[in-house]
């Protein structure tokens, strides 16, 4: 793969990942093709540089993220089924019909030590999706500070740098602007990569 097509891929990847959440029903699907973009483009600018570092780091980061949110989601989910089945609710009648749900007296239902031991497994959950983003976004921040040594392109250790301190602040929820912000500037740092060498001034001939 050329530098040239990595650039491309990258940039585009990006741009992807940034539009994402404009995008509604596909928002997962697009944020996955522009992923796996700018994973190829990585890929290319590893074997360009001779620099396994630069694919590797950003792999391990990629998927701790994504076992990160695979757990996460399968914890909140266990939690609600076996929530509703200690309360007596018929799981297959909520499914069929949702709107049973309202017609349910939460009140005679729910009490502090009925619900603590499901609060206490959510919150579980939030916090070990934290880590696992945390860490994640050290393996990108070393995969892009060797990017930024590769290529001359200062600005991808700046967008490093910004993922780490976004993905520590989400726990305040901005760390989720920075993160988006964050995605700008990559895209931006894969379209300045220059592709060819600048040519040195010619000498007048006398």
């Amino acid at each position: 793969m050329t530098l040239e097509t990595s650039r491309i891929l990258g940039g585009v990847g990006s741009l992807l990942m940034v539009l994402t959440p404009f995008f509604g029903t596909y928002t997962a699907v697009l944020g996955l093709v522009g992923l796996i973009l700018v994973m190829v483009a990585l890929k290319g600018l590893a074997d360009n540089y001779g620099e396994k570092g630069i694919f590797n780091n950003a792999l391990y980061g990629a998927i701790l993220a994504i076992v990160g949110i695979v757990v996460f989601i399968a914890i909140i989910v266990m939690t609600a089924i076996g929530f509703l089945s200690a309360l007596g609710i018929d799981l297959s009648t909520v499914w069929s019909d949702p709107t049973v749900l309202s017609s349910i007296n939460w009140e005679e239902l729910i009490t502090l030590d009925a619900i603590w031991p499901y609060i206490a497994a959510i919150l579980g959950s939030f916090v070990l999706l934290f880590v696992f983003v945390v860490v994640a976004s050290i393996f990108l921040r070393k995969s892009l500070n060797m990017v930024s040594e590769k290529t001359g392109v200062g600005l991808f250790g700046t967008t490093g740098l910004l993922i780490l301190i976004g993905a520590v602040l989400t726990i305040i929820g901005i760390g989720f602007i920075l993160l988006w912000t964050a995605l700008i500037l990559l895209t931006v740092s894969f379209f300045s990569i220059k592709t060819q060498a600048a040519q040195p001034p010619t000498t007048p001939s006398t």
